[in-house]
C-alpha cells in the first residue's frame, strides 16, 4: 500500500533541542518533541513500522511515538556513556544498533520490555559513524582514529580498513543493492569500495574501488540513494555534491552557501532530495532540476540530523 500524504514525514532534530515532525508534501509542523537540554541531536531514524522514532546525542537515546500527541519519550535507554552519534533499526524492528563515542557500537533486543542491550563490538577509538548492510547481517562503522570496520553481528567476524592516515571518518554508507561501501571523512575525502560475497567465509569481500576528494572541508554525511546510482556527501563547505555510482563522478551539486549542510535523505523514487543544514532551514530539492521545492522553517539553531522513510514525494 502506497503511503497517504499524511503518512508522508520528515523528522528533523537540532542544536536547539528540539525534533521537529512535518508534513512533507505542506512543509506544516505538525508536532515538536524536546529532546535532552544537554545536547544536540545526533540521529534520527523511525522504527520500520514508521509509528516511532528513535534520536540519539550526548549520553542520550531517546524513543518517541509517532501516533500519539505524547511529546515526552516513551523509553529512555539506560546506560548510555559518552555521545552517541548513530542509531538504526533492523529491517523487522528486532533489533537497533547505536554508536558512540565510548568506543562502541550496540545491538539492542527490542522485543524485550524495556529494551536492552545484547552485544557489543569495541572499535578501540571513538565511533563517529556505523550504519546497517542490507544483508541485515554486517555493520559497517567508522571511527576518529581513521578506522573503517566492517562485523558480522551474528559470527562475530570482522574486519578493519585505514584508509587514510591521520583522518577521522564521519560517515560510513552501504548501497541498497550491497555492491558498495563508502567512507567520508574530515579531509573531504570519500573513499569506496566493492563488497561481494565469498562463498568460503561469512563475511563480505572488499576491494578498493576509488578515492573521491570530494569537498574542500570535512564530509559530514554520506549515503546512497534507494535505486543505489547515486551517493550524496554533504559538508562543511556549503554544499551537497551527488556522485553517480557507475564511475563516482560528479553528477550535481546543490549549494546552500556560508552554512554546513550537516545531512540529507533521499525519496524512495531517487528523485528528491532533503537535506539539513546550519541555517536552521531543511530542504526539499528536485535532483533532475537541483530547483529547491520546499523550506521546512522552524528551528532556532542548526538542524544536524532528518530521517525520511523511503516514500515517494509527489510533484
Amino acid at each position: 500500500m502506497e503511503a497517504t500524504e499524511d503518512q508522508l514525514i520528515l523528522a528533523t532534530g537540532g542544536y536547539d533541542h528540539t525534533i521537529k515532525v512535518w508534513q512533507a508534501h505542506t512543509g506544516n509542523c505538525i508536532k515538536t518533541m524536546r529532546f535532552v537540554e544537554t545536547s544536540q541531536v545526533n540521529a534520527l531514524d523511525r522504527t520500520p513500522d514508521k509509528t516511532r522514532l528513535a534520536a540519539c546525542g550526548y549520553q542520550c537515546i531517546r524513543l518517541y511515538d509517532l501516533e500519539s500527541n505524547c511529546t515526552a519519550p516513551v523509553i529512555n535507554f539506560d546506560g548510555v556513556l559518552k555521545n552517541v552519534t548513530r542509531l538504526g533499526f533492523q529491517e523487522d524492528g528486532k533489533w537497533m544498533f547505536t554508536a558512540g563515542e565510548d568506543h562502541r557500537v550496540r545491538i539492542w533486543d527490542m522485543i524485550s520490555a524495556p529494551p536492552h542491550c545484547s552485544r557489543v563490538f569495541d572499535c578501540q577509538a571513538p565511533v563517529n559513524a556505523a550504519c546497517l548492510h542490507p544483508n541485515q547481517v554486517e555493520i559497517a562503522m567508522g571511527s576518529q582514529n581513521g578506522g573503517v570496520y566492517l562485523w558480522d553481528v551474528k559470527s562475530e567476524e570482522h574486519e578493519q580498513l585505514v584508509p587514510e592516515m591521520d583522518a577521522s571518518i564521519q560517515d560510513v554508507a552501504i548501497s541498497p543493492d550491497g555492491h558498495y561501501m563508502a567512507a567520508a571523512n574530515n579531509k573531504g575525502n570519500c573513499y569506496i569500495w566493492q563488497l561481494s560475497i565469498d562463498t568460503h567465509q561469512k563475511l563480505s569481500s572488499i576491494c578498493p574501488k576509488k578515492k573521491i576528494q570530494a569537498h574542500s572541508r570535512s564530509i559530514l554525511r554520506c549515503k546512497f540513494s534507494p535505486d543505489s546510482r547515486l551517493l550524496v556527501t554533504t559538508s562543511g563547505d556549503g554544499t551537497a555534491r551527488i556522485w553517480n555510482t557507475d564511475e563516482f563522478t560528479i553528477w550535481s551539486e546543490l549549494s546552500i552557501e556560508n552554512y554546513w549542510v550537516w545531512d540529507a535523505a533521499f525519496s524512495a523514487d531517487s528523485k528528491w532530495l532533503f537535506t539539513a543544514s546550519s541555517d536552521g532551514i531543511a530542504r526539499l530539492w528536485k535532483l533532475s532540476t537541483r530547483a529547491l521545492a520546499r523550506d521546512y522553517t522552524g528551528h532556532s539553531k542548526a538542524i544536524t540530523a532528518l530521517s525520511f522513510k523511503d516514500e515517494i514525494v509527489a510533484d
